[in-house]
């Protein structure tokens, strides 16, 4: 005891965290001791101080509910009857050692139940109802009430198994004929303190959630609404309501929930009162209840047509809630809680027959149009002056506020249809028509966003009202942030339209690039520039000079310089060869100058983030810019097809840009070998052009394989070998350009064989980029394998090496190599002979993967290798499977001869089969790991 008392000493006043930890590893071990029943009790005593009073209860929970098997059965009613006792003489001491008292007689009630302690809850009932013990009632009356409100709460987070869990359940169910009537009594008393009423409510939340069924505590739930008034009982009533109406199968009970409709309906004038007062958290509550009964009984109470009154009241008390005066989250946090009501609502009249439908429809669609009103109403930015003094938290959650009601409409519109669109339409067309009424920006921009919300996701191409609101859009006097932003975004949700309707882009194009220039609107106005340019290119031709223009005065302003690089290579893909390489001359000249500049430079960390900047720029630019698209898009929707021009002759202008920078790219690369980052950018320049032009790229092949292959062997890095796998998937199939990409294949493989005798654990990046690139070479151009220059015995090695490594990513593009590698025994000889001499070398890799030396999450891919063994070597395997299995405590100590045979068989058998491999190899590998048929193994 001493040495306990010792340790709780030291977890809570030793200042040194290294002794609290020693502490607490030390109490740890004592309460799962079999001394702990010793001293559990005498840390009980009475003069003993809080914290170690409560370490002894907690240590008897501990014992009672996961070392339950220890107690001898004829020590059951001791042990009752000590907790009994201990409870009440702590139910006038500390409550946090009550309540640890209180849970473990709960957790000891539910282990006896129902067999060796049928009557448990009546039995703690009558023990405290009996005077004595020198406790006063009301002390007597809260500790009985937290036993019982424990008790639910001990069985949810218990650990009985699962066929006692149902036994229990049941037990618990039987069990509330005795606390239902003594809760209401204490409940309707007029003298019960306020103290036990609320413990009387917490009781009541507690047991509901066993889905007891609603019409048994009936009586209660409406005995909770009468305590909602008191301020001291208001939460836990709100509390207990809510979880009872709550629970799925209340739903059965619907007279019930019918008797509750008026009750609710009964707290709108607190409601008011509470608004008016400015009490959130009373409005607060009272919406809680009114959702709750909403969101989870709307059908139920949909169906009893006749109470349809009821029910529409009900619903108009949430809209009343969903637009509660005041902004989210500033004035008020409510509205956000009533959103899912109104998808459910939905979804539940929308499930219903066609007739019945259309009868709830009727009612609803003016409920739904008063909703898009009042939410519309809710996204309203407040007045610059308010919003300038919410912190930054408080916008963001505006922000994401916002999103939801965009959301909401977005749903709505499923069942308001263009009816939506033209009635937003109409109220915008009256703001800004009528020069009587002076309207906020506020009101402008909440319509605005509504139609932007529904436009961004479903198509509005065939909506009457679109041309009007494009030729609102000039009208609207744009003096603020936020209402320009949203003027940007909703130009962006009708980009496709702008394609379809190419007349209108004069009246808005001129409304986008004004914005370029604005730092504060550069995401709203430069993703709209880009859908514009990526929906309309075809269109775009007149406005190009000056898209450009404006463009390049605000590539250096704007935070979204990428983006705007993109925009521009979709809008120069659409001009002609002599006008792109103009354009892009203008475009790109001044960068070039900075390049050079930069190069000339000795490297430091600013130059360095100069450098990558521009030639992410550059990278960017060509992402986008592809001229083969310009045939087969303008051509569509014209009359007979017309025979296109054949494309222009010449290389492409990506390819003449590359060309003339090919030297400064060589130059700068030359200064930053070292550094992965400027190498890495470098090599995005032409893995993203080489991604875009394919085999225009075809005139750059040689010169940009003779510089990877330099790159690549003074300092090898992953990118390089990226860069040269996308060369060979597009090039190696081509006579004229075979001979630069097999120099470079070879060359940059002999570079990895090299590191792999240096070491290669501290390169798994470069030792998957290379697998990978294998893989492609295996897949394209199998006659890469055939090279006198290639050692593909060493290549092989190296994979069976990199099968090892712990890095996921690497193992599963080695076992994808190896796919790829093993059905070429049949035609590529080099590869015949290796799997011949070392195959049993790759399968013992394998074997040991599944024995438990890789991730179980890796599986599947090294059963793809076995299932193209199987399938391409399988008489070799057959040898190899026996000899590699016979190693005694080989792949894994915990399988037998038997297993390892069975496991044999199996894999044998199938070689169509690739599915069922994969369940054998899983079966396998937990019998290896000796985690077959647990609940770990079951959660994967």
């Amino acid at each position: 005891i001493s040495s306990n008392q010792a340790a709780l000493h030291q977890l809570y006043y030793d200042p040194n965290i290294e002794n609290k930890n020693l502490a607490q590893k030390w109490l740890m071990q004592a309460q799962v001791s079999p001394q702990a029943w010793q001293f559990c009790w005498a840390l009980l005593c009475p003069d003993k101080v809080p914290e170690i009073q409560y370490f002894g209860a907690s240590a008897l929970h501990t014992k009672i509910s996961r070392y339950w098997s220890d107690i001898p059965s004829d020590q059951y009613e001791t042990l009752k009857t000590q907790l009994f006792s201990q409870i009440a003489c702590f139910s006038s001491g500390s409550k946090m050692v009550l309540t640890r008292l209180c849970v473990a007689l709960a957790s000891l009630a539910l282990n006896t139940m129902p067999e060796a302690w049928p009557g448990a809850v009546p039995e703690m009932v009558r023990v405290f109802q009996e005077e004595g013990g020198g406790v006063d009632g009301r002390a007597r009356c809260l500790a009985l009430l937290e036993l019982l409100t424990v008790l639910p709460e001990e069985f949810q987070t218990s650990r009985l198994p699962q066929y006692r869990k149902g036994q229990v359940r049941g037990a618990l169910g039987r069990e509330w004929g005795s606390v239902c009537p003594l809760l209401q009594q204490l409940l309707r008393r007029g003298d019960s303190p306020g103290a036990v009423k609320a413990r009387v409510l917490r009781c009541l939340s507690s047991w509901v959630l066993l889905d007891v069924p609603l019409s048994e505590s009936e009586g209660l739930v409406e005995d909770c609404f009468t305590a909602l008034p008191d301020p001291e009982l208001f939460d836990t009533a709100v509390e207990a309501i809510v979880n009872a109406i709550s629970q799925p199968d209340s739903q059965r009970y619907v007279n019930t929930l019918l008797k509750l409709v008026p009750q609710v309906l009964s707290l709108q004038e607190q409601l008011r009162e509470a608004i008016q007062n400015g009490d959130m958290e009373t409005s607060h509550g009272i919406c809680r209840i009114a959702v709750a009964l909403g969101e989870n009984h709307s059908r139920a109470l949909l169906e009893q047509v006749e109470h349809w009154q009821g029910f529409l009241a009900l619903v108009n008390m949430i809209m009343f809630c969903t637009g509660i005066p005041g902004h989210y989250p500033v004035n008020e946090t409510t509205s956000s809680l009533t959103l899912t009501f109104w998808y459910t609502l939905q979804d539940d009249i929308m499930s219903f027959d066609p007739e019945r439908q259309a009868v709830y429809l009727q009612v609803y669609r003016p409920v739904y149009f008063q909703l898009v009103d009042v939410l519309l109403h809710k996204a309203q930015f407040p007045s610059d002056q308010e919003y300038a003094s919410w912190s930054s938290d408080e916008k963001e959650q505006f922000r994401i506020y916002r999103v939801d009601i965009s959301d909401t409409l977005m749903y709505v519109y499923e069942m308001l249809g263009a009816e939506l669109l033209s009635n937003l339409y109409e109220k915008l067309g009256r703001i800004l028509t009528n020069t009587e009424q002076a309207s906020s920006w506020q009101h402008t921009e909440a319509l605005l966003y509504g139609f932007q919300s529904i436009a961004e996701t479903i198509d509005v191409n065939y909506s009457d009202v679109i041309p009007g609101l494009i030729g609102l859009i000039p009208r609207i006097s744009i003096n603020n942030i936020q209402l320009a932003d949203t003027v940007m975004f909703t130009i962006g949700a009708l980009a496709e339209w702008l394609a379809d309707h190419p007349v209108m882009l004069s009246s808005v194009l001129p409304l986008v690039l004004q914005a370029l220039g604005n730092p504060d609107l550069s995401v709203s106005s430069v993703s709209t520039l880009k859908k514009i340019c990526r929906e309309c290119k075809f269109d775009l031709p007149p406005y190009a000079t000056n898209i450009v223009a404006v463009s390049q005065v605000c590539v250096c302003a704007t935070s979204q310089c990428m983006w705007l690089m993109q925009a521009l290579g979709f809008l120069l893909s659409a001009l002609p060869v002599e006008e792109i390489l103009r354009n892009l001359h203008s475009l790109i000249t001044p960068y070039i100058q900075q390049l050079e500049k930069l190069a000339d430079e000795t490297p430091n960390p600013s130059n360095k983030l100069a450098i990558i900047h521009i030639l992410g720029l550059l990278s960017n630019l060509f992402t986008t810019l592809d001229i083969s698209k310009q045939e087969d898009e303008s051509g569509e929707g014209t009359a007979p097809p017309v025979k296109t021009a054949p494309p222009p002759p010449g290389p492409n202008p990506v390819v003449v840009v590359l060309q003339q920078v090919f030297a400064l790219i060589q130059t700068v690369l030359s200064k930053w070998l070292n550094d992965s980052q400027v190498v890495e950018a470098v090599c995005a320049i032409f893995e993203k052009s080489v991604r875009t032009l394919l085999h225009d790229f075809a005139p750059m092949v040689s010169q940009l394989s003779e510089m990877l292959g330099q790159m690549y062997s003074t300092i090898p890095q992953a990118s390089a070998l990226d860069l040269t796998r996308q060369m060979v998937h597009i090039f190696a199939s081509e006579t004229d350009n075979f001979p630069p990409i097999k120099a470079l294949f070879e060359l940059v493989t002999s570079v990895t064989l090299s590191i792999f005798q240096q070491g290669p654990r501290d390169h798994p990046d470069i030792v998957d980029s290379f697998m990978q690139l294998q893989a492609q070479a295996l897949k394209r151009k199998p006659d890469l394998f055939l090279s006198e220059s290639l050692d593909v015995k060493a290549v092989f090695h190296c994979g069976v090496l990199s099968l090892k490594f712990p890095e996921a990513p690497t193992v599963k593009s080695t076992c994808l190599f190896f796919t790829e590698l093993l059905p070429r025994c049949s035609d590529v000889p080099p590869v015949a002979r290796v799997v011949q001499e070392d195959g049993k070398l790759l399968l013992q890799a394998v074997l040991e993967a599944i024995g438990g030396g890789s991730s179980r999450s890796l599986m599947d891919q090294f059963a793809e290798v076995l299932f193209s063994l199987n399938k391409h070597c399988f008489p070799l395997l057959t040898v190899w499977l026996k000899e590699a299995l016979q190693a005694a405590g080989f792949p894994s100590t915990r399988v037998t001869t038997e297993q390892k045979d069975t496991f044999t068989q199996q894999i044998l058998r199938e070689r169509v089969n690739k599915r069922r491999v994969k369940d054998i190899v899983k079966e396998f590998t937990l019998v290896c790991r000796g985690l077959h048929g647990t609940e770990y193994a079951a959660e994967y």
